[in-house]
């Protein structure tokens, strides 16, 4: 079993204890009523079936189904098959999003839910312990606003630095499957930082995740979390409950997660319980060893960190896929940058050597993809690559080779796309 696997395992014995001890009366009164007792009932009672429901899954850090043919599951992580998306409309179904997960997911009750904000950003300096609390109720009670955006691994494309570059990198070896689009609902991080009485003084923004510490090498660096500029945090960020018209699953953040649009996924922090808003800068280990680049290209202590997501393309097609020769097939795919709207893609059958424009089906929006199209008959048996290069429109076009790191993030080469025809 794997460490997450573990950490699930012993959040759901705890639950138990508690149960047995509030049953027999002996619970403290700490927090603990009846009703919360009879929460974590339900939860037990969920992760219980779940995990008889799944027996032959080798990890349960994970809560709704991951069908083979939909997912490849990569450790605590889940990532999206691209021909599982062929057909579903513009949004990627709640159902087939990829999961990206430091630890287990939490079983969370929205009722229980406390939205906790302290420090010296704000006015009055609340403290951890006497922080200024919003429930979930109270932030339904907001004036909300709807957004369409990607939410995307700063992995996403890392074994490709392998595969196709021949570089050895560090992390989970997602092939382009860590990324999704959906429909978000919620309430803008800037209402909620003024009712809070953002101050004037205010530099940085970190929101903090209610899912266990996450241990590396050893070491626990505590919840996740990840500073945001003021900036940022008060202009497209959203406090998001809803996705695609649902309540959003456990999977991904339920009962509330932070929404940054276009930017590296961690800064979309999941399951979001805490925000420290700072008069000067913040620091965790989500900024400072992980997502910054390292390597020749870039200076020791690396780069900035990262914020704006990448460029990049996929075919809604199976890797290796066969295809017959003298019939007529439409290549279908979609392109994204984190820098604006998808104006333009380019797409090669026969491995870089001659190009055409793919029609695109979508009208070109910042922060979400493009789908796009091209026919394709082909004429000889044998394998070949298919290729896709977008352009976007602040004028970045996908390379043929992505700058090198050792944590192989933000891949942005043009992808060999290997299939088979017969």
């Amino acid at each position: 079993m794997s460490a997450a696997g573990s950490s699930a395992h012993q959040e759901i014995a705890y639950d138990r204890r508690r149960l047995r001890q509030w049953l027999a009366g002996e619970a403290r009164a700490d927090g603990v009523t009846r009703r919360r007792m009879l929460t974590l009932l339900a939860a037990t009672a969920t992760a219980t079936a779940l995990s008889v429901r799944n027996p032959a899954r080798a990890d349960t850090s994970i809560v709704k189904p991951l069908p083979p043919e939909s997912f490849i599951q990569r450790g605590t992580n889940a990532e999206t098959r691209w021909e599982a998306l062929r057909g579903t409309g513009h949004n990627t179904p709640n159902a087939l999003f990829f999961v990206r997960n430091h630890t287990a997911t939490p079983v969370l009750d929205a009722a229980g839910w406390r939205l906790r904000l302290w420090g010296d950003g704000l006015r009055g300096t609340p403290s951890e312990d006497k922080p200024v609390e919003f429930g979930y109720d109270d932030l339904r009670a907001l004036p909300a606003v709807t957004r369409t955006a990607f939410v995307e691994c700063a992995g996403n494309g890392r074994s490709y630095y392998t595969t196709q570059q021949g570089e050895t990198v560090n992390g989970t070896a997602w092939t382009l499957g860590a990324v999704g689009v959906a429909r978000w609902r919620g309430v803008r991080l800037a209402d909620l930082l003024h009712r809070a009485g953002l101050s004037p003084y205010a530099v940085d923004v970190q929101p903090q995740g209610l899912d266990a510490e996450y241990v590396s090498g050893g070491e626990s660096l505590g919840r996740v979390r990840r500073p945001l500029p003021l900036a940022k945090a008060l202009d497209d960020v959203l406090l998001a409950y809803e996705m695609n018209g649902e309540p959003l699953p456990y999977d991904h953040g339920h009962p509330v997660r932070v929404l940054v649009p276009s930017w590296v996924g961690i800064s979309s922090i999941k399951w979001v319980g805490g925000i420290e808003v700072s008069a000067q800068p913040l620091y965790s280990p989500w900024n400072t060893t992980f997502y910054r680049l390292f390597g020749p290209a870039y200076p020791q202590e690396g780069s900035v960190p990262l914020t704006r997501q990448t460029i990049k393309s996929a075919f809604e097609l199976a890797s290796g896929a066969t295809l017959l020769a003298g019939e007529s097939h439409v290549l279908h795919g979609r392109s994204w940058s984190g820098a604006g709207a998808v104006s333009r893609v380019d797409v090669s059958t026969d491995g870089g050597t001659n190009w055409r424009r793919a029609s695109l089906h979508d009208r070109p929006r910042s922060a979400t993809w493009t789908r796009w199209s091209v026919p394709w008959t082909p004429c000889a048996p044998g394998p070949t690559h298919l290729l896709a290069r977008a352009t976007d429109t602040a004028g970045r076009t996908q390379p043929d080779k992505a700058i090198s790191n050792t944590q192989g993030y933000l891949f942005d080469a043009v992808v060999r796309h290997p299939v088979n025809v017969l």
